[in-house]
């Protein structure tokens, strides 16, 4: 709408939650994408964390996801850093409690594993049985069981920015979660590259 690059959000209010809802779902619906460059752009008061934690609440809700790990890419070192995810270890609530779970990149500037499958290849994918898929070499010790597993890589400007993973959906991932994911990771492409 016209003006709303002017708004300003003093708090973290419901209503600056609200319309950072409505932004992803008239993105991911394809509605007036010159929206989401409006709110993003106006001097705002929400944070990463805040925005990530809505990705996360909206990508298991439209894809039926009982997982989620919402992450960036650190600028500086490269590590994979989840921001909002769901329980899935005892050490997440020590993660959430410093308000990061960091995966550093390897040596060789891969993240290696299912994990970071998508961030080495650059390519989004879904997998209805991760025990069979070529990157996989298991669950570590106290990790909940996932079996379906849904991997986006979110890029800003082209640049590799980020990363949402899904896992145990109420049915089998298809490839309009792939597409649904694919537009939420747009968006939270748009938010990194305002925001890193």
């Amino acid at each position: 709408m016209k003006g709303e690059e002017n708004l300003k959000f003093p708090d973290k209010s419901s209503k600056t939650r609200g319309i950072i809802i409505e932004v992803i779902e008239s993105y991911v619906l394809g509605k007036d994408k010159n929206h989401v460059q409006d709110i993003l752009g106006a001097p705002a008061s929400f944070s990463l964390k805040e925005i990530s934690d809505i990705i996360l609440e909206k990508a298991t809700k439209l894809t039926e996801s009982k997982y989620c790990y919402v992450a960036y890419v650190d600028p500086e070192n490269k590590d994979s850093v989840g921001i909002s995810f769901t329980k899935m270890t005892p050490e997440c609530d020590m993660y959430r409690e410093i308000g990061e779970a960091r995966f550093p990149v390897r040596k060789d500037g891969t993240y290696g594993g299912l994990l970071g499958y998508s961030l080495d290849t650059g390519k989004s994918f879904c997998t209805q049985d991760v025990t069979t898929h070529e990157a996989a070499h298991g669950i570590p010790e106290g990790h909940s069981p996932v079996k379906q597993f849904l991997s986006v890589p979110v890029f800003s400007s082209g640049k590799l920015t980020g990363q949402i993973v899904l896992g145990n959906p109420k049915e089998d991932y298809t490839d309009k979660d792939l597409e649904i994911t694919g537009k939420i990771a747009d968006f939270y492409g748009i938010v990194l590259g305002k925001l890193l």
